[in-house]
């Protein structure tokens, strides 16, 4: 009999410490997931921080007498368009400085994805398209600068080019009363900071750690 209750007890601890070793194991692994997840939150938001500091900057009024010089003249620009161009290209040599930001920021998408869900990832999608109308401002500004004299005869065209110019210049330059640009990268850096701080302010508790894919999953 207590031959029995011995090889019972025997049987009972084996399929203890076994629980207890799958536990630790899923314990482990949650703790490593969660790691990796507030690492690539931090990282993320540290670039949108970024980003957004970056935009304020290639959009500033303020340059350098020199900025827009490493602009390759076309092959039939006429000369006394050179200064307006090479203004109209400033945004986007600033631009260039910072291209490897922005190209982590777009490498980082596809993961940040895979860990929070599709619509997590929007403010990815909508910063993207902020830099596209920056670079499209760029291009029209130039367009405008050398729009022939002739096209200009009439009142309502040189109406219709003193509008346009505003409108470029309103998102080509920061710090307007109707800075189009300004409130939508608040926002997007807004939203991003929300979910990230989700992840990032759940370090150092196991239930955070635990609870972290649940929370974010439904997003």
């Amino acid at each position: 009999m207590l031959k029995e209750w011995a090889e019972i007890a025997q049987s009972i601890s084996l399929i203890l410490a076994s629980l207890f070793a799958v536990y630790g194991i899923d314990a482990w692994r949650r703790e490593f997931v969660g790691k990796r997840r507030m690492e690539l939150a931090e990282e993320v938001l540290a670039l949108f921080y970024q980003a957004r500091d970056i935009i304020e900057s290639i959009r500033s009024s303020f340059g350098l007498g020199q900025e827009g010089a490493t602009r390759k003249p076309g092959s039939n620009e006429k000369p006394e368009h050179k200064e307006a161009l090479d203004q109209a290209y400033v945004l986007i040599e600033r631009y260039n400085r910072h291209i490897e930001t922005f190209a982590r920021i777009h490498a980082l998408r596809y993961r940040f994805m895979a860990q929070f869900g599709a619509n997590a990832a929007r403010p990815f999608d909508d910063l993207n398209r902020v830099i596209s109308e920056l670079m499209v401002s760029a291009h029209r500004k130039a367009r405008l600068a050398t729009v022939p004299d002739w096209s200009l005869r009439t009142d309502a065209a040189i109406d219709k080019h003193a509008k346009d110019s505003v409108d470029v210049d309103r998102i080509y330059y920061s710090g307007g009363k109707d800075d189009p640009i300004a409130p939508r990268v608040t926002t997007i850096v807004a939203t991003i900071e929300r979910t990230c701080r989700d992840i990032i302010e759940s370090r150092g508790t196991l239930f955070g750690l635990i609870n972290t894919g649940r929370g974010t999953a439904g997003r």
